[in-house]
């Protein structure tokens, strides 16, 4: 996902009032939406915390961390996300403080229908608004909680209202101006429901990338269960149960990544190590021929092994 270089702070509810043409039309949205969505649904376990001005990047992140039980508040979060430079909050810092909660930011679907589908399964959605013009940005965080499907409003935890309700429509407007940009927070080992493979891919990596493979390894067997045709999801999995010294499990993993991909060289590569520890070296010979046979950074050492053996 590309991030918007840009801040967000409190904007008043009454900027949209008068900023927002009357002509905004409602979202189209599936049929298969309204067939499969209850027609009302709110978090109402979310607490709220008002934002003031230029808080509200701590402010949502609060309002969802804690949603999560994790222990902390607005004046904790805001110098890990405010940025006095920018005014605001930027994505990258939304997220990365996500990350240091020991919690995973997933990305969504910049859809409507994506959006209630995360809210009918029970999770809140860090949203980004511009509550003002293209050409004079108000950047806004807020949290969706709900909505109600027949009168087609949103119900969100936003600036000083606990529950503020705003049409499809008028919401819609504010958050195509961000590229609609959202995520759900979830702790390791859980991957919402409507989470797309790429996005699952992006956040899990992130993580692993903070925390370390062993500390993902519970989110990439997620991740493969709801997968299990992706190619790098295996990959990813054969290196977590590695790191977590499971060599059976991380040989299978990687055998199953070269099924569903013969391409992928570097799971070639670890597959043929792994062989070549466990003592079967014509199998290993196999594994790193192919990957010695693929262009890529894997090719030299696996040139190596085979000379060695």
């Amino acid at each position: 996902m590309t991030y918007l270089l840009t801040n967000a702070r409190f904007a008043g509810v009454f900027i949209i009032l008068l900023l927002l043409s009357g002509c905004a039309r409602n979202p189209v949205l599936l049929q298969s939406t309204y067939q499969a969505l209850p027609p009302h649904a709110e978090i109402t376990s979310v607490p709220f915390y008002a934002q003031t001005e230029f808080q509200c990047g701590p402010a949502t992140l609060a309002m969802v961390l804690n949603h999560q039980d994790i222990e902390t508040d607005v004046e904790q979060l805001i110098p890990q996300v405010f940025l006095p430079e920018r005014d605001g909050s930027v994505q990258p810092e939304m997220l990365a403080t996500v990350r240091r909660y020991e919690q995973l930011a997933y990305p969504i679907r910049g859809t409507m229908d994506a959006l209630l589908g995360h809210l009918a399964a029970g999770d809140p959605v860090v949203v980004m608004q511009n509550l003002s013009l293209p050409i004079y940005p108000m950047w806004h965080y807020a949290v969706a909680i709900g909505y109600d499907l027949p009168n087609e409003t949103l119900i969100l935890r936003s600036g000083e209202v606990e529950r503020h309700t705003m049409s499809f429509s008028r919401f819609d407007a504010t958050w195509a101006r961000t590229e609609r940009w959202g995520f759900v927070v979830a702790a390791p080992g859980t991957l919402p429901a409507g989470i797309t493979a790429r996005n699952a891919l992006e956040a899990i990596s992130t993580y692993e990338e903070s925390h370390g493979p062993e500390a993902t390894l519970s989110s990439w067997q997620a991740f493969v269960e709801r997968h299990p045709g992706n190619a790098m999801g295996q990959f990813a999995l054969g290196n977590a149960f590695y790191a977590d010294q499971q060599p059976d499990q991380a040989r299978e993993a990687f055998e199953r990544a070269t099924e569903l991909d013969e391409e992928m060289g570097a799971a070639w590569l670890n597959l043929g190590l792994l062989l070549l520890q466990s003592d079967a070296p014509e199998n290993a010979r196999e594994a790193l021929t192919n990957a010695a046979a693929i262009a890529g950074d894997w090719q030299t050492r696996a040139q190596q092994l085979l000379d060695e053996i």
